[in-house]
């Protein structure tokens, strides 16, 4: 497998290709904005300096879907052996067709394999673990419990949600322990026995520590989205979980990209696991990506207002470097007359769940975020994903874009440099 595959540079669009707004007087480098941008490096719980990541890096047309080669599954849903009423639940979605990562990963995890599943954002590969591990559970209903941990709040919840949709009715129960949320609440619910405990690091080590969850009693673990766990300096936070676990346990892991230390994890933390990637590139194959280049002298903001008064602009998401400057800059979009949101860590989680449930049920055009919402969320029907202020790091950059272009539909992302 190719580890070195980010130190490729993307193809440019042809000179006919339609070309993006592109002001005169690039100057290469950082941008700066109400982010912050320039030269930055991660500390343990955050970017704070990153790379220099060349602006070539963020253009590459999107594939044109009929010149892709035509994925064949092996199975269909109803092959699998799995519970009845899981199966009715699996149709009940719409579901027919595994995607590529289901389609290899769930007749392993079936076995009780363990299993390292590399495939790009937007894949289904959260079906690809909570099927086989319901239906595992649906065998042995007071033994088994699994335990899922990921980097956030917001993917914690959003997995917790899709599991109730493919359990409605088994009489199976899950409890979701991330921070900012009332802990007395997830206290009062961890009496009770749960199939299912999906959480963050910070907010599990804690409930771990009161005695509250044991990990002892767990035989199956997923990490998902273990590169930005690492990433966010949870690393301490697996380890000391994992080291309370069963020697003998089912371990599940799931990322998007593949570097030496995520190599050091799987062999710390799997035993011969299976190996399966379905990563068709460093981004996703139908997202247009291209620079919005902001002349000197020229306000980046008003660039920014430009693009999004544009018709086609009608579900965007733009990223920022910091708090403050997503704050200000959803803020900014208000006043000029846009319905605009905000999410970043700043917000209690009421208000970071209704802003993202306003931008997915269409409400609003516009939600700004810090990299909170890089990974993991399922947003549907996003046309443009706006950087901004340059992205920490390549990774970052790549998991930003991935949340257009979803599944087989086409998305464009934009870069300000």
């Amino acid at each position: 497998m190719n580890t070195n595959r980010f130190n490729r540079r993307p193809s440019r669009p042809s000179s006919s290709s339609p070309r993006t707004f592109r002001p005169s007087g690039f100057k290469q480098g950082g941008s700066r904005g109400f982010g912050g941008g320039g030269q930055s490096k991660r500390t343990q719980r955050g970017p704070m300096i990153g790379q220099y990541i060349h602006p070539s890096k963020f253009v590459n047309k999107a594939i044109i879907t009929e010149e892709v080669e035509h994925f064949v599954p092996e199975h269909q849903f109803a092959d699998f052996i799995i519970d009845a009423t899981l199966k009715l639940r699996i149709t009940g979605k719409g579901y027919t067709l595994p995607t590529p990562i289901q389609d290899k990963a769930i007749p392993h995890i079936l076995k009780g394999q363990d299993l390292v599943g590399i495939a790009n954002t937007g894949t289904g590969k959260t079906a690809a673990f909570l099927i086989p591990l319901i239906n595992k559970v649906l065998q042995n209903p007071t033994k088994e419990q699994v335990l899922i941990i990921v980097p956030t709040r917001e993917l914690a919840i959003q997995i917790d949600q899709e599991f109730k949709e493919f359990s409605r009715g088994m009489k199976m129960f899950s409890v979701c322990c991330v921070g900012g949320m009332s802990i007395g609440k997830q206290i009062s619910a961890l009496k009770y026995h749960n199939s299912f405990i999906i959480g963050t690091p910070g907010r599990l080590k804690d409930l771990i520590d009161r005695k509250l969850i044991k990990p002892a009693n767990f035989k199956t673990i997923v990490l998902d989205e273990a590169d930005r766990m690492l990433d966010m300096g949870f690393v301490n936070d697996m380890r000391f979980v994992m080291s309370l676990m069963p020697r003998d346990r089912h371990t599940l892991f799931f990322s998007a990209t593949l570097s030496n230390d995520v190599e050091k994890l799987i062999k710390e933390f799997l035993k011969e696991p299976v190996r399966i990637s379905v990563k068709t590139g460093e981004t996703a194959r139908n997202v247009d990506q291209d620079v919005v280049k902001v002349a000197l002298g020229k306000n980046k903001f008003d660039v920014l207002h430009d693009l999004l008064s544009q018709k086609e602009y009608s579900k965007v998401l733009i990223f920022g470097r910091t708090k403050h400057g997503v704050e200000k800059l959803s803020q900014m979009l208000l006043q000029k007359g846009l319905k605009a949101e905000s999410i970043h860590g700043n917000k209690n989680h009421g208000k970071r769940q209704q802003a993202l449930r306003s931008f997915k049920e269409g409400t609003v055009q516009v939600l700004v975020a810090t990299d909170v919402a890089a990974r993991g969320l399922d947003i549907p029907d996003v046309t443009h994903v706006i950087n901004f202020d340059i992205p920490a790091t390549y990774d970052d950059y790549v998991h930003r874009i991935g949340r257009t272009g979803r599944g087989d539909k086409k998305g464009k992302a934009l870069t300000f440099v």
